[in-house]
C-alpha cells in the first residue's frame, strides 16, 4: 500500500468503540447470585457475632456474673473482629476477595460448634474472640468485592442487600437463641446457629461468582501502612469512620442491655419472648436496602440527618414505661442505625479511589471498636443508672453523628465556594490555560490584518518619506 494511502486509512480510521461495562447490574446475569451468597454471608456474620447477645441474662445466671462482665462475650466477638480486620483486608488484597471470605467463614463456623462447650466464662470470652477476628475477613472484602465488581450507580443498593443480611442475620440469631434457650438452655442455642452458619456458608461459597475484576496487590507493610495513611489523611473518611462507630455505639449498648431489662420488672418477659423482641430487625434489613432511594432523595448528609434524628427519636421513647412504646422505640433505633450504617459504608467505597480494601476496613474497625465501646460503656450505665443511663450514653453518640455531619455540611460549602473563586485541579487549570489562550487570538488578531502601530504610520507616509505639514 502506498504510504500516502496508508496514512489517509490512519487519519480516516474510526477509532475503536470502547469497552462494554462487564460490571453486575440489577437485572444482569450473575447479580442475583452474587446478591444472595453475600446475603447468606451477612447473615451468617451477624448470627455468630451477636449469638450470645440475647443470652446474656442466662450467661449471667450459669456463672454467677453481672451484666457488665456476661457481656464481654459480645465485645470480645467485636473487639477481635475490629483488631483483625484490617490484617484480612490486606490479605484479600492479595489472595482475593472470594479466598479470604471463605477461609473466614470457614474457621469461623468451626469456632462457632465449640462455643456450646466453654466450661467457664474466660474460655467462652477467648473462644468468642477467635470468632470475632475470623469473622473479620468478612465485612472489608465483602464490600472491596462490591466495588469492584458492581457498576457505581448500583453500589449503594448493593452493599444495601449486604446490610440487609446483617440485619436478618442478627434478628434469626437472637430469636432463634431466645426460644431454644427457653427450653434447652443457652449451649444448645448457640449450638444450633453454629449449624445455620455452617449451612450459610456452603451456599455461599457455591453460589458467589468468581471476581472478573480483582488486581492483586502487594502484602509489603510499607506499602499498606502507606495506603492506611493516605486514608486517614482523609477528612471526608475520617468522618465516615467516626459515623459508623458513634451509629454501632447505640445499637451495641441498646441490644447489650434490653435482655435485662425486659426480663426485669415491670415488664418480666420470658425468654422466648424477649428472644422474639429482635424481630424488629426486619425493619433495619428494610431501611437499609432502601438506603440508595433516601441518598437520592435527601443526599447522603440529608440521609445522615434522618437516621439520626429517627434513632434518637426511638432511643427517647424507649424510656416509656409502656412495652408498646419500648417497641416503637426499638424499631426506631433499628431502622435509623441501619440506614445510617448503610449510607455511611457506602459512602466509603466511593470515595476510595484506590485500597479500597483497607478504606473498608479501617470502616469496620471503627464500626466494630464502637460496637466494642457500646457494649460495654452501656452495660456498665445500666448498671449504674438503669436504662436511663444506656439511653444517655446512646443520645450522646447521635449528638456526635450530628455534629459531625454538620461540620461535613460547612466543610463541603466551603470547597464549593472557593472552586467558584478559584479553579482547583486539573480541570481548573486547563480551563485558565485555554482562556489565556483565546485572549492571545484575540490580541493578535488585529496585527496579523493590520500590523503593528509602526508598519502603519509607515504606510501612510507619502513616497517622499515625509509627513505632510512637517519638515
Amino acid at each position: 500500500m502506498p504510504a500516502s494511502t496508508e496514512a489517509s486509512t490512519r487519519v480516516g480510521a474510526v477509532p475503536p468503540a470502547p469497552a462494554p461495562d462487564s460490571r453486575l447490574t440489577p437485572g444482569g446475569p450473575g447479580y442475583r447470585r452474587m446478591s444472595f451468597a453475600l446475603f447468606l454471608a451477612g447473615v451468617a456474620t451477624f448470627a455468630l457475632l451477636y449469638s450470645t447477645q440475647a443470652l446474656l441474662p442466662l450467661i449471667s445466671g450459669e456463672f454467677g456474673v453481672a451484666a457488665s462482665e456476661a457481656s464481654w462475650t459480645v465485645a470480645a466477638a467485636t473487639g477481635g473482629l475490629a483488631l483483625f480486620v484490617l490484617p484480612m483486608s490486606a490479605l484479600s488484597e492479595r489472595f482475593g476477595r472470594r479466598t479470604v471470605m471463605t477461609a473466614s467463614l470457614a474457621v469461623a463456623v468451626t469456632v462457632g460448634l465449640l462455643v456450646p462447650f466453654a466450661p467457664s466464662l474466660p474460655v467462652l470470652v477467648a473462644l468468642r474472640a477467635v470468632q470475632g477476628a475470623a469473622l473479620a475477613g468478612l465485612p472489608a472484602s465483602a464490600t472491596a468485592y462490591l466495588a469492584e465488581e458492581v457498576r457505581p450507580k448500583a453500589l449503594v443498593t448493593a452493599i444495601g442487600l449486604f446490610v440487609a443480611g446483617n440485619s436478618v442475620g442478627g434478628m434469626s440469631g437472637r430469636v432463634i437463641t431466645g426460644w431454644v434457650a427457653q427450653e434447652w438452655g443457652w449451649r444448645v442455642a448457640v449450638g444450633v446457629i453454629g449449624a445455620l452458619a455452617v449451612a450459610c456458608a456452603v451456599a455461599f461459597r457455591l453460589l458467589l461468582p468468581a471476581p472478573q475484576h480483582f488486581q492483586a496487590g502487594s502484602l509489603k507493610p510499607r506499602v499498606l501502612l502507606g495506603t492506611v495513611r493516605e486514608h486517614l489523611g482523609d477528612p471526608l473518611l475520617r468522618r465516615l469512620y467516626a459515623i459508623g462507630a458513634l451509629f454501632m455505639t447505640v445499637f451495641g449498648g441498646v441490644y447489650t442491655v434490653i435482655g435485662y431489662r425486659l426480663t426485669e420488672a415491670p415488664f418480666s418477659l420470658p425468654q422466648g419472648i424477649v428472644g422474639s423482641i429482635f424481630l424488629v430487625y426486619l425493619v433495619g434489613t428494610v431501611s437499609a436496602s432502601t438506603a440508595g432511594r433516601l441518598v437520592g432523595r435527601l443526599g447522603r448528609r440529608g440521609a445522615l440527618y434522618a437516621a439520626g434524628g429517627t434513632t434518637a427519636t426511638g432511643l427517647l421513647l424507649s424510656l416509656a414505661g409502656s412495652l408498646p412504646l419500648v417497641l416503637l422505640g426499638l424499631v426506631l433505633i433499628t431502622g435509623g442505625f441501619f440506614a445510617g450504617h448503610a449510607v455511611a459504608s457506602s459512602a466509603v467505597s466511593k470515595t476510595a479511589t484506590h485500597g479500597r480494601a483497607q478504606a473498608s476496613a479501617l470502616y469496620q474497625s471503627a464500626y466494630y471498636i464502637g460496637s466494642s465501646a457500646g457494649s460495654t460503656v452501656g452495660a456498665l450505665a445500666f448498671h449504674a443508672g438503669g436504662w436511663a443511663g444506656t439511653v444517655g450514653v446512646g443520645l450522646l453518640a447521635v449528638l456526635g453523628v450530628v455534629s459531625i455531619t454538620v461540620l461535613g455540611t460547612r466543610a463541603a460549602r466551603a470547597g464549593q465556594a472557593h472552586s467558584r473563586r478559584q479553579p482547583e485541579g486539573l480541570a481548573g487549570r486547563r480551563l485558565v490555560r485555554a482562556i489565556a489562550r483565546r485572549r492571545s487570538a484575540l490580541v493578535a488578531e488585529p496585527r496579523g490584518r493590520f500590523g503593528n502601530a509602526a508598519s502603519v504610520r509607515a504606510r501612510r507616509r507619502p513616497a517622499g518619506g515625509n509627513v505632510p505639514g512637517r519638515p
